[in-house]
Parts: structure tokens; C-alpha cells; sequence
């Protein structure tokens, strides 16, 4: 299976694409009646879509390909965002694909960690590169910092020489090299420059030791990665997006992308016929001609920064306004919640739950599929996961 391929052939069939929303004009009695079901119909082909329900992929990779990126900046949180979109949540294979360099963690799109296939991180890099740089100018300005370009420049050759030859080096000996070579810097330059060298492709994640993470050539770890003309991966990206996150708004692929309001509208006209946009209660969402048929309802202990909450803008098909402060707040920083057949419903406790204590689980909002038993099956998901970290 080539990487982001549809895993199965259960897909929406378009011609009843007009009939997912009670709202759409010109809906029949008998389909309006047929509608009547627990499972809202946005939640319940987003989680199909995102592979929250009978999930199609094994491999990671795959997995990743498919969501386009996912939100990294908790390692062991983007770990289990992952996992539990397989078939078989296993952490050695997510850990495996991470290592080999299968899935790369960098900044990209937005300037924050994602994951992101190896073979896609090329052509998802020349998108974002000159808005990053923008991004990071201002950032090492606003902590008093002004670095010169000839530095940065002699930074990043430094930090070539001392990674060839597959070397994979942690922040830290990153600095000490750089302060041998001549280059004194503190801890947030360093970590200035190597967001450039990410921005330039010249370094990306390297194999974990440990709990520290660390850095590679980009070219040594990710060899084969494709480059694309700039109209093949406006609508490369905007297909993924909307075949994994769909329905959606273009104000969620936006927000999820980092792209410009031109920039989304010019990436879905390239998608051309694969869209298929819908007008439901005053908005239009898009999906892919090829989304998955919803599939019913689940349960899910969902990780920090998930993309089930944080790939959207507008997260109210999910949460209820006034939870949504329990799920995150205004400071970007996205909690741990538990998923119950489309609803954001509670919070849980990822290191309660590791400890097998099964008790950490608070729900803020009832939900008539929330039984003990599968609340249980989610909590045993989790911890067979995280025991084997």
C-alpha cells in the first residue's frame, strides 16, 4: 500500500452527499427520519476520516501519510495519537517507524513540532519555509536576540559538518560543538538556529536516546523525500487534509495549515473535482470524494494536541462551548480527553492511567454511550500501549 492511500474501499458514496445534514435543502421525509441516530453526522465521519473508528492502516507511516501531519509537541502524546489509529496500537512499531526515520518530528506548517512522513517533508517544508522564517525572525527578536544572517549561515555549516556521516546529536552537544567551532551561544540560540537548518532542510529529527531527542541530516535520514512544484503541494496538502480530516471548513485548513486565506482557496481549486463542498447550518464544509463511510461510534482516551480537537478551528461539532476551557485554553496548550462517539466529554490523566490505576477520568459531560465497560476498554488500550514505551 503506497503511503495515504484510502485503507479500504468503504467510501461515502457522493451521491448521498447531500443528504449527510438535516439542514440541507430539499431533504426527503424518510432520509430526515433515517438521520435520527445517536452519532452527529459531522463527529461521526470526522472520526472515520481520522481513523477513530475501524481504522484501516498498520503501519505507521501509512498512518501518518494519511493525516497529512499530526501536532508533535508531546513526544509520548504524538506517540499514542498515533497508535491508536492502527489496526494493532503497538508502541514498538510507532517507536520502530520514529527511529528508522520513517516519521520525522520537525516544525513545519505552523511553527510548532508535527510529525510528518519521511517521503513528505521536502515539498511540506518549501510550502511554510518562508512564512517560518518570518515566524522565527520575529520570535528571536522578542527574546532580545539579533542574529545576523552570515551567523546563522555559519551556524548551519557547522552543524552540517558535525552531523555528517549519520551522526545523531541531542540540543545540548549540539551547543558544546558549536561553542568548540566559536560559535557561543545560550540555550534558546541554539535552538534558533537549529529551527532554521529544520526551515532549510537541512536537519530533522534524528533517533531518540533516550528521553532526549536529537538531530540529523535531513538528506542522510530522508534521502528519497519528494519535491513538488508549488501547485501540486497546495493540492497534494489540501487533499490530505480534507480525506483525513473532512467535513471541514476553510477556516479550519487554514488554521490546520498555516497557509494564507489565498493560499487555501487556491490549494482546494487545485484539488479540483476530489472536493466536495456542502452547506450546512450556514457553512461550508468540504470532504473527499473517497472519505470513509461513517462507521459508528467509539471511545478514545485522546492524547494532548490530538488532531481530533486541535485540527480544527471551530471545535463546536465536538465541544460543547462552554467545556471547551477543559480542553484547552487560550494559550494554545491542548489537555488530555476522553472521546465518546464524536463528543469530547472528559479529561483523563495520562500518568494516573500508566499507573493501572484507572481512576483518573473526570467526565464533564454525560453521554448515553458512556458505560463503564468501554471506558474501561479504552483505559486498557492506553496502558497496553504506554507499558510497552
Amino acid at each position: 500500500m503506497r503511503p495515504g492511500n484510502p485503507p479500504e474501499k468503504q467510501i461515502l458514496d457522493r451521491s448521498r452527499l447531500r443528504y449527510l445534514w438535516p439542514e440541507a435543502p430539499g431533504q426527503e421525509a424518510a432520509t430526515r427520519t433515517h438521520m435520527k441516530t445517536k452519532h452527529p453526522p459531522v463527529t461521526a465521519l470526522r472520526m472515520a476520516a481520522q481513523q477513530l473508528t475501524r481504522p484501516g492502516f498498520d503501519h505507521p507511516a501509512e498512518l501518518v501519510a494519511w493525516m497529512g501531519a499530526m501536532q508533535a509537541q508531546a513526544p509520548a502524546m504524538a506517540r499514542w495519537a498515533v497508535g491508536l489509529r492502527l489496526r494493532h496500537p503497538e508502541a514498538a512499531a510507532v517507536d520502530g517507524a520514529l527511529a528508522r526515520g520513517e516519521i520525522l518530528r520537525t516544525h513545519v506548517m505552523r511553527p510548532t513540532w508535527h510529525l510528518v512522513a519521511a517521503d513528505d517533508i521536502r515539498w511540506m517544508l518549501a510550502l511554510s519555509r518562508k512564512r517560518l522564517r518570518s515566524a522565527y525572525t520575529s520570535l528571536g527578536k522578542g527574546h532580545g536576540f539579533d542574529i545576523s544572517d552570515r551567523l546563522c549561515a555559519r551556524a548551519c555549516e557547522q552543524i552540517v559538518r558535525m552531523l555528517e556521516g549519520g551522526r545523531h546529536l541531542t540540543r545540548q552537544e549540539i551547543g558544546e560543538e558549536l561553542a568548540a567551532a566559536g560559535i557561543e551561544a545560550e540555550n534558546r540560540q541554539v535552538t534558533h538556529f537549529l529551527m532554521l537548518a529544520e526551515n532549510d532542510a537541512i536537519v530533522c529529527s534524528g533517533a531518540d536516546r533516550g528521553s532526549s531527542n536529537t538531530y540529523a541530516l535531513l538528506s542522510e535520514r530522508a534521502p528519497h523525500a519528494r519535491e513538488l512544484p508549488r501547485e501540486e503541494a497546495l493540492g497534494t496538502l489540501a487533499r490530505r487534509y480534507f480525506r483525513s480530516h473532512g467535513p471541514a471548513s476553510e477556516a479550519d485548513f487554514v488554521w490546520w495549515s498555516g497557509l494564507s486565506l489565498t493560499e487555501t482557496r487556491e490549494a482546494i481549486a487545485l484539488a479540483g473535482s476530489e472536493l466536495v463542498a456542502e452547506q450546512t447550518a450556514g457553512r461550508t464544509l468540504y470532504l473527499h470524494r473517497d472519505c470513509p463511510a461513517a462507521r459508528g461510534g467509539a471511545i478514545h482516551l485522546l492524547p494532548a494536541y490530538d488532531e481530533y480537537l486541535i485540527g480544527y478551528k471551530d471545535r463546536c461539532d465536538a465541544l460543547a462551548a462552554e467545556h471547551q476551557p477543559k480542553a484547552f485554553n487560550n494559550w494554545g496548550i491542548f489537555k488530555p480527553v476522553v472521546l465518546c462517539d464524536g463528543r469530547i466529554v472528559g479529561n483523563w490523566d495520562p500518568a494516573a492511567q500508566r499507573k493501572a490505576t484507572g481512576t483518573d477520568v473526570s467526565v464533564f459531560e454525560s453521554h448515553p454511550a458512556l458505560d463503564d465497560t468501554r471506558l474501561k476498554e479504552a483505559q486498557a488500550r492506553f496502558r497496553a500501549f504506554a507499558g510497552r514505551q
